[in-house]
């Protein structure tokens, strides 16, 4: 492996905990979010910044999945993991608690959460119990309580959610009917993608996989700014099948299956776990936890590129540097990723963050003064 300069400043100093990210006289740290587990069943909400101090630690009644940042205050959000029942508004400044959020009843949360782009309002995924069908809610943070909008997701089951460039709501309708963490309707699930109008709920377009490919669940998604979405795919059929478990959507097209390397592939385990673009909108990372990888692709070409090994390894996040990402993982560890130079790099963190399991999403941001 050939090592830059850059490279090579960093191993001679001992990096700091995010050295990919430039440090510019006047610009507000960057910061960390995750959600974590304790050896002894505790649920925090951790902050950190990036010499690997920690700015918040805030504990959670149950284990939480998403942490969304909030776009011009010091607020962070954790949601809880499905079927969830509160999402945690977090002053990480002051370390407060605003507001424990919760659904109304014969709802639950579905993981994920992100705020609008005003930072006015907060969208949230969740399941209507009675009838099984996915519903987006936007709350108003003066009094996120009550919903100020509550549509159907076009599905069932959906998980995560994000604001396009130009403006729709986009929905991972992941298909599969829930009771608990029990899945029911496996044989029957349609899993699709659905781009929607805020203000109405209006499918503005909609895009299913094929009949034979219906049990690949699209569950992560993220989005550039030429507004392609990158999908992380989870199995849901015999353990035996080779089916892709990435897939890119231009809108406008059908969604694209694309397909590791067949060693790659089955190491993938069927699942994969967290999806993020790089700076530049032109790798992506997609996760795959349970078989210690994770995978990189280009866009433009529509291909695989690499992957590294990564113990455990969920969460994602893109630096400011292109081509450079931070991953998270369940056994206590942060790496910087590499994928050109091929190589991962240990974030060197204090014992009291080590120690953690670091849940399946993080959340990479400028700290707001």
């Amino acid at each position: 492996m050939e090592i830059n300069r850059r490279r090579l400043l960093q191993l001679l100093g001992g990096a700091q905990l995010l050295a990919a990210l430039p440090v510019i006289a006047g610009q507000e740290p960057v910061l960390i979010a995750s959600a974590a587990d304790t050896g002894d069943g505790g649920h925090l909400l951790i902050v950190m910044d990036e010499l690997g101090s920690e700015r918040l630690r805030h504990t959670l009644p149950d284990r939480a999945h998403h942490v969304a940042a909030h776009p011009s205050r010091p607020w962070v959000a954790a949601v809880a993991r499905r079927p969830g029942h509160y999402i945690d508004l977090v002053d990480y400044s002051r370390g407060w608690l605003l507001h424990r959020i919760e659904p109304q009843p014969g709802r639950h949360f579905y993981g994920h959460a992100i705020f609008t782009a005003d930072g006015q309002g907060l969208w949230a995924t969740e399941m209507d119990v009675a009838s099984g069908e996915g519903r987006l809610t936007l709350r108003d943070l003066a009094r996120p309580q009550q919903p100020v909008r509550d549509f159907s997701s076009g599905g069932i089951g959906p998980h995560e959610l994000l604001l396009s460039p130009d403006g729709a709501l986009v929905v991972a309708n992941g298909g599969i009917l829930t009771d608990g963490r029990d899945k029911l309707n496996i044989d029957s699930m349609r899993p699709s993608l659905a781009y929607l109008e805020p203000s109405s709920g209006r499918i503005l377009e909609q895009r299913f996989l094929a009949d034979r490919d219906h049990q690949l669940s699209i569950r992560h998604i993220d989005i550039n700014a030429r507004n392609e979405v990158i999908i992380a795919l989870q199995y849901q059929g015999d353990r035996a099948d080779d089916k892709p478990l990435v897939a890119l959507h231009r809108r406008g097209s059908e969604i694209r299956l694309m397909k590791a390397p067949a060693e790659i592939n089955r190491q993938m385990a069927q699942y994969c776990g967290s999806a993020r673009f790089d700076s530049s909108g032109r790798i992506a990372a997609v996760s795959a936890p349970r078989g210690n990888l994770v995978t990189f692709w280009d866009v433009d070409n529509n291909r695989y590129l690499t992957s590294l090994k990564t113990a455990d390894g969920c969460g994602l996040a893109a630096t400011e540097e292109p081509e450079v990402f931070i991953a998270s993982s369940g056994r206590g560890h942060c790496y910087t990723l590499y994928p050109r130079e091929d190589y991962r790099e240990p974030l060197r963190l204090p014992p009291q963050l080590s120690s953690l399991a670091w849940d399946n999403h993080m959340a990479l941001f400028r700290a707001v003064g």
